[in-house]
C-alpha cells in the first residue's frame, strides 16, 4: 500500500542524539543518504539538532557535525531536550542515561534506546515515565542488533502465548566459540581475534561473563510475559571455563555449544487458577467442582492468582545443542532467536547482531517510528512502546494506551521467577581424575546417590608423559539442577577426583 505521507510536504522532525559513539556516528552516516528518501516516502525531514558527547575534542568523521557537539549534560537535559521533537538515547551506561531518557519521556518526548542495560535494570521506571508522559519508547535495537525482533513479538505475535523463547544474542561469544571448534584455538586466541575485528571491547567482561545477554534475556523475557523481568532475575554463566577439550567432546557426541539466553514459561498454575475460577463461577456458591491443588485461599488471593501470567524461568549459559537444530548452524559473530508460541509453533530470527551498522539500521527504523508519532501518525506495524500489554505507548488503533489525559494506570502480571535449582535438563560434565581400578565406581556412586543417572561416558587419554590422570566425559539423562549441583559439590571431595572441570547443560532433551 502507498502511504500517503509520501504527496505530503515533509515535516521537520528535530532530533537530539544523545552519544556519538559506534552506533550513533553510524546512524548519522546512514542519515546523511537516506533522509531524501525517508521524507518522500515517510514526509518526514530527520534534523538532527544537538549531539551529546562525553568528549568534543575527539576525532570523527565528517558525516559529524561539529557544530552540534556538546559535552553539557545539563544543558542538554534543561533546554536541548525542550527544543526536540524526538530522543535517540544510544550513549550506553545507566546513571546519566536514565536521567536523560526519564527527562526526555517526562517532558513527553518520544524516545529510540539501544541501551539493554539501562531497560533491563530500570525497564518499569521508564515504561511507567513513557506512559505518564503519553510517548512512545521503542528499543528494536536494544536485542540482536540488525535483526527485527521486538516489533514482531510485540505486534505479529501479540495474540500469541511465548512459551520458550532460545536464542544466541551476543555475537562476541559466538564468534569465540565458533573459532574455538571450527580452528582448534584457545579462547584466549580466539577473544583476541574478536578484539581485532571490532567484534569484541578492549574489556570484553559484559559479553564473555553473559552479562551482555543477561540483559537481552531480562527484556525478552518481559516481552514474552508482559511483566516486568529485572536483569538480576536472570540466572547468568558465560564462556569462561569453556575450553577447545570440550568443544572436540561436544563434537564426537553430536552436539555444538552456543552461549544462550532461554526463556521458558509456565503457564500451569495461572491456567489452573483460571479453570478453578469458572468451576466457582458455574457452581454458583464458590465451592470446588474437582481437585486444582489447592492453589487458591481467599478472594483477595484468588484475584491476585488470577492475574499471574504463571512462573518463567530466565537463564543465560553455555549449551549443548544436537547438531540438527537451527540454531546449531549459526556461525561466527551472527544472531539467531529461536521463539516457540501455542498456536504458531516454532519460528526463527536470524541476522547480523552485533556491529555499529545493523544496530544503527534497527535505531533509524525506530527513529521514524518515533517521528511519524510525533507528527500524529502512525506507522501501519509499529510496536507497542512496551512489555506485552503493558499500556504503554501506541496500541492497535494508533492512540497512546494513556488515552488523551496523559495519565496512566499500570497493571502489570505478577510473573514469578522460577529458581534455576528447579530446572531439569541433561549435563554434560567433564572431570579429571586418578587413573587406577575403582575410581569409575566411586564416581559412578556419587552420581546415583544424588539421583543423577549416567546416559553415557567416554575416557579421553592423556599425554601420559605429561599427566597420569584420565580426562572423563559423562553425559546424563534428564535430572534437577539441584541434585546435579550436589553431586559435583560431593565429587570435588573425593580424594580419587584430581578436578571438575566444565558443566554444560544439554538442549534437546535426551
Amino acid at each position: 500500500m502507498m502511504n500517503s505521507a509520501a504527496v505530503t510536504p515533509a515535516a521537520v522532525i528535530r532530533v537530539a542524539l544523545l552519544g556519538c559513539g559506534t552506533v550513533g556516528t553510524c546512524l548519522l552516516e546512514l542519515l546523511a543518504t537516506q533522509s531524501s528518501r525517508i521524507a518522500s516516502q515517510w514526509g518526514v525531514q530527520l534534523e538532527v539538532v544537538t549531539i551529546l558527547v562525553s568528549d568534543k575534542t575527539r576525532s570523527r568523521p565528517a558525516t559529524v557535525p561539529q557544530n552540534l557537539l556538546t559535552d553539557d549534560a545539563a544543558e542538554v537535559m534543561a533546554h536541548s531536550i525542550a527544543h526536540s521533537d524526538v530522543v535517540v538515547e544510544v550513549m550506553g551506561g545507566t546513571d546519566l542515561a536514565r536521567q536523560l531518557v526519564l527527562s526526555s519521556l517526562r517532558s513527553g518526548k518520544p524516545l529510540v534506546t539501544a541501551n539493554k542495560e539501562l531497560l533491563a535494570r530500570h525497564g518499569e521506571e521508564i515504561l511507567t515515565a513513557a506512559a505518564a508522559g503519553g510517548v512512545g519508547l521503542y528499543f528494536e535495537a536494544a536485542v540482536a542488533g540488525g535483526i527485527p525482533l521486538i516489533r514482531p513479538l510485540q505486534v505479529s505475535l501479540a495474540g500469541e502465548t511465548i512459551h520458550t523463547i532460545m536464542g544466541i544474542v551476543n555475537g562476541t561469544t559466538n564468534y569465540i566459540l565458533t573459532q574455538m571448534a571450527e580452528q582448534g584455538v584457545s579462547y584466549e586466541s580466539a577473544l583476541a581475534q574478536a578484539q581485532e575485528l571490532g567484534y569484541a571491547e578492549s574489556d570484553p567482561t559484559a559479553d564473555v561473563e553473559g552479562h551482555d545477554a543477561a540483559a537481552k534475556a531480562a527484556i525478552l523475557a518481559s516481552i514474552a510475559t508482559g511483566a516486568v523481568v529485572h536483569i538480576d532475575d536472570v540466572y547468568c554463566e558465560g564462556i569462561n571455563s569453556v575450553t577447545v577439550t570440550d568443544l572436540a567432546s561436544a563434537e564426537r557426541l553430536g552436539y555444538v555449544v552456543k552461549l544462550l539466553a532461554i526463556i521458558e514459561r509456565d503457564t500451569a498454575q495461572r491456567d489452573a487458577v483460571q479453570r478453578d475460577t469458572a468451576q466457582r463461577n458455574t457452581a454458583g456458591k464458590g465451592e470446588l467442582q474437582g481437585d486444582v491443588g489447592g492453589l487458591v485461599g481467599e478472594k483477595g488471593e484468588e484475584k491476585r492468582l488470577e492475574q499471574q501470567g504463571g512462573e518463567v524461568m530466565v537463564r543465560v549459559h553455555p549449551a549443548l545443542i544436537p547438531k540438527e537444530h537451527p540454531l546449531a548452524s549459526v556461525r561466527d559473530a551472527y544472531n539467531a532467536v529461536f521463539v516457540e508460541g501455542s498456536t504458531v509453533g516454532e519460528l526463527m530470527f536470524y541476522g547480523p547482531g552485533a556491529g555499529g551498522g545493523p544496530t544503527a539500521s534497527a535505531v533509524l527504523g525506530d527513529l521514524i517510528d518515533a517521528a511519524l508519532e510525533a507528527q500524529g501518525k502512525k506507522l501501519e506495524h509499529s510496536a507497542s512502546a512496551g512489555a506485552r500489554n503493558t499500556g504503554s505507548g501506541d496500541t492497535a488503533n494508533g492512540d497512546t494506551a494513556t488515552g488523551d489525559t496523559g495519565t496512566a494506570e499500570h497493571s502489570y502480571p505478577e510473573v514469578r521467577i522460577r529458581p534455576m535449582d528447579k530446572l531439569r535438563t541433561c549435563y554434560y560434565l567433564s572431570v579429571e581424575v586418578i587413573d587406577r581400578p575403582g575410581v569409575l565406581a566411586a564416581v559412578s556412586g556419587v552420581f546415583g546417590k544424588h539421583d543423577v543417572s549416567i546416559r553415557l561416558m567416554e575416557q579421553n587419554e592423556l599425554d601420559r608423559t605429561k599427566d597420569p590422570d584420565a580426562h572423563l566425559v559423562f553425559l546424563t539423562h534428564i535430572a534437577l539442577e539441584k541434585n546435579m549441583q550436589a553431586a559435583i559439590q560431593e565429587l570435588q571431595t573425593l580424594e580419587v577426583v584430581r578436578q571438575v572441570n566444565t558443566l554444560i547443560r544439554v538442549i534437546g532433551g535426551e
